[in-house]
């Protein structure tokens, strides 16, 4: 269920109450005492950020100096009582000029309260976009001497802002060039074995989007998802098309995806925001595409001396590149002396986090490179533990590759004026936790 606070408390790090909120009359107004005896007087104040005293749960959250404390007395969604306060710190942010802290609560209070009681009504929460609530609540906070001056923007219509279904834009947007840029952004995360099978392998990918687009544009995005591409074809009864598709696994969107839309026809259709933002995240378990495989070699000779051979073969495209290759393969603390043979790059061993770092500025597709490095130890008669191989791990971007095979189909934008956009597409695979066992 949603939050349903029954109070909000702003308290400074001695625990005096700046400004409260009671939405329900099911908690006492002493709960603050509670809060102080129990939380902020013991050792355990910020060791965990929800506690549970008698019938009822606090979250609470410091920002600056400054603690923002919800009480609520039912079961309450935790995720949602933090991303309000998160919301409703930005919103005073941005009326206080990027301050928020005692000072600025103090000048402000009657301000505060009068936006507590616009963001959430009855304990559950309600719009809290600065640039809605700047529309009819326009006094203007007392601002930081150091803060940046508000820039003057025209005022359109409020009432359809607040009521209407497009709240995440404003109207009358002009811009000379419409275009729209579109990056979909992939996390490779792999544990393979030292003789190149893959243990376990996931893709985590977000599609980010800045828009300069007039008017209230609707845009339409179609990628090669398994189930949009079924439904397509279902709608337009006809077979589906040949190529790779995909499934997408735990998908989230923004607020301006039309979600009806989307159940129904699995197209993504939306009103983008002004400017950058995160259109969606997904993650892929099955058929990753991986950039790179590493073949290790590490032979122990004796307790003096340690070969290491390790060969990196890029897997994409001829015609793709990585760029910042850093292959780190650890090596004993008793490191005393390292020599290198590489066929590209540079390395040196690091002793502060005891590796050989290997970095490759620009490595081209279908390739391999190989290093060759003796390690000489210091023997000493008091380590008797063998040594604990950790995992070589690796840092790579590659641009124009995707290793989910996730790919835009098309990108359509329509708006009544029928003006003209360049639409702008790059894909960029970086390494998440991309760690081979040796």
């Amino acid at each position: 269920m949603p939050v349903a606070a029954s109070a909000i408390y702003f308290l400074n790090l001695r625990g005096d109450v700046l400004i409260n909120r009671l939405y329900r009359d099911d908690v006492g107004g002493n709960m603050v005492d509670a809060f102080r005896t129990h939380i902020m007087q013991t050792k355990e104040l910020g060791t965990c950020p929800v506690r549970q005293i008698g019938g009822c749960s606090f979250f609470y959250m410091r920002i600056s100096n400054v603690y923002i404390v919800i009480v609520v007395s039912n079961n309450a969604n935790v995720a949602c009582a933090f991303k309000f306060v998160v919301e409703a710190v930005a919103l005073f942010r941005s009326y206080f000029g990027g301050a928020f802290d005692e000072d600025a609560i103090r000048n402000n209070f009657v301000l505060i309260y009068e936006l507590l009681d616009e963001i959430m009504d009855f304990g559950y929460p309600q719009n809290l976009s600065p640039e809605i609530l700047k529309l009819y609540i326009t006094q203007e906070g007392v601002r930081s001497p150091f803060s940046s001056k508000p820039t003057d923007r025209p005022v359109p219509n409020a009432t359809l802002q607040v009521t209407g279904a497009v709240g995440w834009r404003r109207e009358g947007l002009v811009y000379k060039k419409n275009e729209v840029f579109l990056d979909i952004v992939e996390s490779v995360n792999l544990l393979m074995s030292s003789k190149g099978s893959v243990l376990r392998c996931d893709v985590t990918g977000k599609i980010l989007m800045k828009c300069f687009l007039s008017g209230m544009p609707d845009l339409k995005l179609g990628l090669n998802d398994k189930i949009g591409l079924e439904k397509e074809a279902q709608l337009k009864s006809r077979p589906t098309k040949s190529g790779k598709t995909i499934e997408l696994d735990d998908v989230t969107f923004h607020q301006c995806v039309n979600l009806t839309r989307f159940n129904s026809e699995k197209t993504v259709s939306f009103v983008p925001p002004d400017g950058e933002f995160e259109l969606m995240k997904y993650r892929i378990t099955e058929g990753v595409n991986l950039p790179f495989k590493v073949l290790p070699t590490i032979k122990e000779l004796g307790r003096s001396r340690i070969e290491v051979n390790v060969k990196v073969k890029s897997v994409f495209g001829a015609k793709m590149f990585a760029l910042g290759v850093v292959v780190k393969i650890p090596v004993p603390k008793q490191t005393a002396k390292t020599n290198f043979t590489v066929t590209s790059g540079r390395a040196k061993y690091n002793a502060s986090i005891d590796c050989l770092v290997w970095k490759v500025r620009k490595f081209p597709g279908q390739t391999e490179s190989t290093l060759s490095a003796e390690v000489e130890l210091i023997s000493t008669t008091t380590e008797k533990k063998s040594w604990t191989r950790p995992p070589i791990q690796m840092e790579f971007q590659v641009p124009m590759f995707t290793a989910s095979g996730l790919r835009v189909r098309f990108l359509k934008v329509w708006e009544k004026s029928g003006y003209n956009t360049v639409e702008w597409v790059r894909y960029i695979t970086k390494a998440g936790s991309y760690e081979i066992r040796c």
